[in-house]
Order: structure tokens, then C-alpha cells, then sequence
């Protein structure tokens, strides 16, 4: 007689429900790099202040956000002499608002 065999499939990590960001915290973040990129603008000729508040940007948008890799090009972004005059910050706080909740299709 054949016996058959039933294989379950787990995913190798568990799912965790997706957490979206607050209103508030995405009103905030989005707030703190709008001042730093009009503060960026004045402090183009003084890049030690630049740099200053470049890295005390990302440190208070990675206490808002948490862990995000998108970060991270923000602040190279804005460390490339001349660049800081483009809104790299509004734009790396909108990149995270919109496609933080896209995640890749399970494969089947």
C-alpha cells in the first residue's frame, strides 16, 4: 500500500502585519526635512555647518522612521558639494511615505 505524504510549505520568516506610520510622525518627518533643506540652502558656503546639520537630520528622521536603508543616499546625497541645494531630504521623506508599504509578491 502507498502512503502519500503531505509537505506544508512555512515561509523561512514569519509575516509580521504591516505597521504604517502615524499621520503625525509622517507630518513631523516631513516638517524636519523641509527646514533642513531651506536651512541647507543658507549653509551652502559653510560646509562644516552643512554637514552638522545633514547628520542631525538623518539621526532625528532614523528616530522617526526607525531602520531605513533610504537614508542613507539622502546623506550622500547631501554631502556632494553643490547637491544641497535640491530638496534631497523632502524628497527621501516622500519615497518612504509612498512606497514604505510595497512589498515584493510572494512567490508561489
Amino acid at each position: 500500500m502507498e502512503t502519500e505524504k503531505i509537505i506544508t510549505l512555512h515561509p523561512a520568516e514569519p509575516t509580521l502585519p504591516f505597521k504604517r506610520h502615524t499621520r503625525a510622525q509622517m507630518a513631523i518627518a516631513f516638517s524636519v526635512a523641509a527646514v533642513s533643506d531651506v536651512l541647507s540652502i543658507w549653509l551652502t558656503f559653510a560646509p562644516p555647518f552643512q554637514w552638522a546639520l545633514d547628520l542631525a537630520t538623518a539621526f532625528i528622521l532614523f528616530l522617526i522612521f526607525g531602520r531605513r536603508w533610504v537614508l542613507l543616499p539622502g546623506l550622500v546625497m547631501e554631502a556632494i558639494p553643490g547637491m544641497g541645494v535640491f530638496p534631497w531630504w523632502v524628497l527621501v521623506v516622500l519615497s518612504i511615505i509612498l512606497y514604505d508599504g510595497i512589498k515584493k509578491p510572494a512567490k508561489a
